[in-house]
């Protein structure tokens, strides 16, 4: 709920991943520090690594996201 909170506001930390074969850009999040994230990025990169996801890069951002989460 507060991490609803926090997003709907523009102060949530999320992680923009982006993928090749598949071409593809996630969304994950929303976490309330950066540190949460953090703690929780590898996790989901290994997920689509073992999908069979490759050259995948991300980034950590600032914002208010909302669907979709995957693009």
């Amino acid at each position: 709920m507060i991490r609803n909170f926090g997003n709907k506001l523009g102060l949530a930390w999320w992680a923009k991943i982006e993928t090749k074969q598949p071409d593809a850009t996630y969304w994950f999040g929303p976490f309330i520090t950066k540190r949460s994230l953090n703690d929780n990025i590898t996790s989901f990169i290994k997920d689509l690594s073992d999908e069979g996801s490759s050259k995948i890069t991300h980034s950590l951002v600032r914002c208010k996201k909302e669907e979709p989460l995957t693009v």
